[in-house]
């Protein structure tokens, strides 16, 4: 069996490239376009309150989010952040 060696620096470098973000970015846009379609509508507000949220951390990171206080709830009750996840 060949043994690879990756060259962490190299990993890192490929982890925070401007690339990396370019691929990630359009794939929550559509979680996002997902979630807002398939949430739930009582007043709008957390539905109104999903977006994208562009970040680093030791890596590039970019998430979908919803900002309304009971999002947990909706989440536990709807799974519409997982189920967006799944179908995008």
């Amino acid at each position: 069996m060949a043994r690879v060696k990756l060259n962490g620096r190299g990993v890192q470098a490929i982890l925070n490239s401007s690339e990396t973000r370019a691929i990630l970015t359009p794939k929550a846009e559509s979680v996002l376009a997902a979630a807002k379609a398939s949430a739930p509508v009582a007043s709008g507000a957390y539905r109104d309150s999903l977006h994208i949220e562009q970040d680093t951390t030791d890596r590039v990171v970019v998430r979908v989010v919803a900002d309304v206080p009971y999002a947990l709830l909706v989440e536990a009750n709807t799974g519409t952040l997982s189920r967006a996840l799944d179908s995008a």
